[in-house]
């Protein structure tokens, strides 16, 4: 668990009252900025550029797993129509699924709990970062210990990450939905494999409120600036990028008294240079084992096994042969297929070029 997140609490008590021995400044309630009763999807999703919002926060502090704080930045400076665009009426998307069920997961948390919730029909501000902005699933009514409930549903992927009780993306969401409503608890209800709900408790913890308010103020700076936050190595970070630069305009840039960029390259040579060893060694380790289990098809340790099996036989279309007898196929059945940039390394060291 990152320190962000490790003094969240899963059991009721009451928040700390002070932070570092400073005592926490008054509690004001949340700024309604726009009701969404008559709302569009164009127009909620232009204002939720307007700042971060609950379901940004954990990407805007780089622990989203899905989403990267630069793509996230994308999306927040008008560039988010360069990425592939989700359908909300595409019921193969969790997106999908989350939303029709939702109204069903407040329902059932009524009738196990006794509480009884509502709809907020708004996007709400903070009252003093107004920069800092929150969607609320509900609000819980008459019960003194919880304010708020955030619906979720986990599918049969998404289920492994609330094994060990709300994911830390899910943590931080709720957490920044506390902070700018100023409310004390919130209970998060997943309906897991669409057959089991499980309620979770998580309590108002003012000193990760401070740190998610600053990282979050980190990132609404680069938004500010129109600056792109460094990529993280993600596979959203690499989308971002590709969809940001999909085309090279043929110039060069010479970046040999760029120390940083110099240092950037070295490292980069360097650990390719790791890799290829590594994938020697392993190569080398699978044969060992391949050798000594020879037509055998599995081998068993004493804390895991190996199998080496031989699938079955199949049959494809020689595309190749087919073309040459009937060129015209192209032509008739043929798909424009967009091209895309590959990332060549060569270095002075005489390595082969390698490309990603």
């Amino acid at each position: 668990m990152t320190p962000l997140i490790s003094s969240v609490t899963a059991t009721e008590g009451a928040a700390a009252s002070t932070v570092a021995g400073v005592a926490a400044s008054p509690r004001r309630p949340a700024l309604r900025l726009v009701s969404t009763r008559n709302l569009s999807r164009d127009d909620w999703l232009e204002v939720r550029t307007r700042g971060v919002g609950s379901s940004d926060a954990a990407a805007a502090v780089g622990l989203n797993p899905y989403q990267s704080r630069l793509e996230l930045w994308m999306q927040k400076t008008g560039r988010g129509h360069l990425l592939p665009q989700i359908d909300p009426k595409d019921d193969n998307t969790p997106l999908y699924w989350g939303t029709l069920l939702e109204p069903i997961v407040a329902a059932h948390y009524t009738r196990r709990t006794g509480r009884r919730v509502r709809r907020v029909n708004a996007v709400l501000q903070h009252p003093e970062h107004e920069w800092m902005l929150a969607n609320i699933d509900r609000e819980v009514l008459g019960a003194p210990a919880v304010q708020i409930l955030e619906c979720k549903t986990a599918g049969i992927q998404g289920a492994r990450l609330w094994e060990e009780g709300v994911p830390e993306y899910v943590q931080l969401q709720v957490m920044h939905q506390l902070a700018v409503t100023g409310k004390q608890a919130a209970d998060v209800a997943v309906l897991v494999g669409g057959q089991e709900l499980r309620i979770h408790r998580i309590e108002r913890d003012e000193s990760m409120i401070l740190n998610l308010i600053s990282l979050e103020r980190e990132f609404w700076h680069f938004v500010e600036r129109d600056e792109a936050p460094p990529p993280d190595g993600s596979e959203s970070a690499e989308h971002a990028l590709r969809c940001l630069y999909p085309k090279d305009h043929g110039g060069v840039i010479d970046a040999r008294e760029d120390t940083e960029m110099a240092s950037t390259f070295s490292e980069l040579v360097a650990v390719r240079q790791r890799l290829v060893e590594h994938e020697l060694l392993q190569a080398q380790l699978r044969q060992r084992i391949e050798q000594r289990m020879g037509d055998a098809s599995r081998i068993l340790f004493e804390d895991g096994e190996v199998s080496w099996k031989r699938s079955r036989d199949g049959r494809t279309l020689d595309t190749t042969r087919l073309l040459e007898v009937q060129p015209e196929l192209l032509q008739t059945y043929g798909v424009d297929k967009p091209g895309s940039r590959r990332f060549l390394v060569r270095s002075g060291t005489g390595n082969s070029p390698a490309a990603t």
